[in-house]
């Protein structure tokens, strides 16, 4: 049985060097990928946060439990990108 191993092992030997390196780059390959993903994923999601309009509306509040007098469980989200009742402040005695 150890023969048997020996055998093997000294078989397999001049490719583990080889098989080793590609397997090294593979991973270092996906890691990179995957960084690469992670920072796209997050400069979309902040384009697409940046674009709720709901700090420039007169009826923002600002308080964490009343954001918004007129639609309060949609304040501050994506569904408020859209919304119809936005007014922006234009009286500077407002803010």
């Amino acid at each position: 049985m150890l023969e048997l191993i020996s055998f093997l092992i000294n078989r397999i030997q001049p490719f583990l060097v080889p098989i080793c390196f590609i397997g090294a780059w593979v991973v270092t390959t996906l890691f990179v990928w995957s960084l690469w993903v992670a920072a796209r994923d997050s400069v979309s999601a902040a384009k697409q946060m940046h674009q709720i309009p709901c700090t420039g509306c007169q009826f923002f509040t600002a308080d964490h439990r009343l954001k918004c007098t007129v639609h309060p469980s949609t304040a501050n989200t994506e569904a408020a990108i859209h919304c119809i009742d936005y007014q922006a402040k234009t009286n500077p005695m407002l803010y």
